[in-house]
C-alpha cells in the first residue's frame, strides 16, 4: 500500500515537472515560430508560479523586444539579471537593447559587466567595442574589436566593424585587410565597402 502511494507521489511529481516544462517549452516553440504574443502568454504562465525564473523572464523579455515593446523587454531583462547576476546573455541583451535605442552609455555599461564575467564570450568584447565606437572612443574600440577577434577568428562582423573604423581613422590598408576577411566570412556589406574604398 505504501509503495503505491510512493509511486503515485512520484508520478504526480513527474507530471508536475513535465507540466511546468511544457509551459516553458510552449513559450520556446511559439518564440521559435515567430508567435511572440503567444510566447509572452506562455511565459506569463510560468512566471505566475515562478516569478523569479530568470530563464522565463529573459525569454519573455526577448519576445517583448521582438514586438518592439522595449520598455517591458528592459524590465524583464533587469529582473532576470537580478536573479542571475552573472548571466552574460542577459547583460548582452540589455547592451543590445540600449544600442537599438541609441543609449550608448548604458549599452557600454552592460557590455563592460559582461566582459568582467570569467569566460565571457567574444560577443561581449564586440558589444563593448561597438558601444565605444558609437561614443567616439576609437582607440579603445579598436582594442576591443581586436579582443573579440582574438577570441573568435571567424567573427566576421567584428572584422567588418574594425575595418570600417580603421578606414575612418586613416588606417586604410589595415582596414581593407579586415574588410577582405569579413567578406570571406560572408559579411555581405563588406563587398560594397571594399569596392568603394579598397580598389
Amino acid at each position: 500500500m505504501s509503495i503505491s502511494i510512493k509511486k503515485l507521489g512520484l508520478v504526480l511529481l513527474v507530471f508536475a515537472m513535465v507540466s511546468c516544462g511544457e509551459t516553458s517549452n510552449d513559450g520556446d516553440a511559439y518564440y521559435n515560430a515567430g508567435k511572440f504574443e503567444e510566447a509572452i502568454k506562455a511565459y506569463d504562465n510560468v512566471l505566475s508560479t515562478k516569478p523569479k525564473d530568470s530563464n522565463a523572464l529573459y525569454k519573455r523579455g526577448r519576445s517583448y523586444e521582438e514586438i518592439g515593446d522595449f520598455d517591458n523587454a528592459e524590465k524583464d531583462f533587469l529582473l532576470a539579471l537580478e536573479n542571475d547576476s552573472k548571466n552574460t546573455q542577459i547583460m548582452l541583451s540589455l547592451s543590445s537593447l540600449y544600442h537599438k535605442n541609441k543609449n550608448h552609455n548604458r549599452a557600454l555599461l552592460y557590455a563592460e559587466y559582461a566582459v568582467e564575467v570569467p569566460g565571457a564570450p567574444a560577443m561581449a568584447y564586440f558589444m563593448k567595442a561597438r558601444a565605444l565606437h558609437q561614443l567616439g572612443n576609437t582607440d579603445e574600440a579598436l582594442k576591443e574589436y581586436g579582443a573579440a577577434i582574438k577570441m573568435d577568428d571567424n567573427f566576421g562582423q567584428a572584422y567588418y566593424n574594425r575595418g570600417l573604423l580603421k578606414i575612418a581613422t586613416d588606417k586604410k590598408s589595415s582596414g581593407c585587410e579586415d574588410l577582405r576577411i569579413a567578406e570571406k566570412l560572408n559579411i555581405e556589406a563588406a563587398s560594397e565597402v571594399l569596392a568603394k574604398y579598397c580598389n
